[in-house]
């Protein structure tokens, strides 16, 4: 019986989410159709490209952060501990 694959299945293949034994299988069905052979070259260029995205926030988003922590900190110097049942 001929396995069918899928292009979930060649994008676990991609990021080795597979066994050996469906490796084997895998690079055998890549081997015999050209789209899935395709979707797979496609496959590897995308994550190629979005392993070189810089990920850092906005200045903006590291500025608002920061207020708010400074705030918050703030905010709690000036509230008067409580301890149970007192004020």
């Amino acid at each position: 019986m001929t396995k069918t694959f899928t292009q979930d299945d060649v994008i676990r293949y991609v990021y080795e989410e597979t066994s050996e034994e469906e490796n084997l299988l895998i690079e055998e069905a890549l081997m015999a159709e050209q789209p899935l052979m395709a979707f797979f070259l496609d496959t590897l260029e995308l994550r190629s490209l979005l392993n070189k995205i810089e990920r850092q926030p906005r200045p903006s988003t590291v500025e608002s952060i920061l207020s708010y922590s400074a705030n918050h900190f703030t905010a709690q110097l000036r509230r008067p501990r409580t301890h149970r049942g007192m004020v």
